[in-house]
């Protein structure tokens, strides 16, 4: 798949499958934007990029949370390449899990305090609403564009403890990207959601079940977002996409 003159815009681009996808682009000749709250990760993972591979990585700290921090990105990003072919929104966490929660002192959900809660849904929902508010003005004046949101298994199993996580992940699954499919048609713009089942970002998803009998690897994930970016992707629109190893179809019990 060529990215040759393609510019993206990847969030939680220092680790994990945001910097995969990333140094996928770059690899495949194209531009990306990598934005992360974690600077000195970040710029130390768009230098390697920078090295190794052909297309060109720039590094813009940016907290998702933040409209300004976010607006800021995606016009530098328009005054550096002209265009955002497309933005891929893959900062998240489970908040108990990021923010360290002591599940002891903590034992249940209404008693993990709910600045905890309100941090998982600004990162992992209103992050990527943010990203395609600011990022759709330039979209629909160029008349084209793809936003890739991710989200996940948990979007359709919920989770009694890490709450905000699967609301989060089902209002990206269902709401946000068939919405912004809706608005984007008549400007050439599309909207897709990639949902993963366990990925080997950590080592404790291989305990997830799946019917194939293990975990993904992360590249797997990658490959199925650029090749909904890609020249052979153009007819998928609107949809959530479940790469889950067949975990969504076995039973719950």
């Amino acid at each position: 798949m060529d990215f040759s003159g393609k510019t993206a815009i990847s969030t939680g681009a220092a680790s994990g499958m945001g910097l995969l996808f990333s140094q996928n682009i770059a690899s495949s000749g194209g531009n990306v934007v990598m934005c992360d709250v974690n600077k000195e990760e970040l710029y130390e993972k768009v230098r390697e990029i920078n090295e190794m591979h052909q297309g060109r990585a720039v590094g813009i700290v940016c907290d998702v949370r933040d409209y300004s921090q976010v607006c800021n990105a995606v016009s530098k990003t328009v005054e550096l390449f002209s265009k955002i072919d497309i933005l891929a929104n893959f900062a998240g966490g489970t908040a108990v899990r990021m923010r360290k929660v002591n599940s002891k002192e903590y034992p249940e959900f209404p008693d993990v305090p709910i600045d905890v809660y309100d941090w998982g849904i600004d990162v992992n929902l209103k992050g990527p609403f943010y990203f395609a508010h600011a990022a759709l003005k330039y979209m629909r004046n160029q008349n084209s564009g793809l936003i890739i949101n991710i989200g996940s298994i948990t979007g359709m199993e919920g989770d009694g403890y890490g709450m905000d996580y699967p609301t989060s992940k089902a209002g990206l699954m269902f709401g946000l990207t068939k919405s912004i499919a809706r608005y984007g048609a008549k400007y050439n713009i599309r909207c897709v959601c990639i949902s993963p089942g366990p990925v080997l970002t950590r080592a404790n998803m291989a305990q997830m079940k799946t019917l194939l009998n293990r975990a993904a690897d992360p590249q797997e994930i990658i490959n199925l977002c650029l090749f909904v970016a890609s020249e052979k992707g153009q007819f998928i629109n609107g949809e959530n996409i479940m790469i889950d190893g067949g975990r969504n179809a076995m039973g719950r019990g």
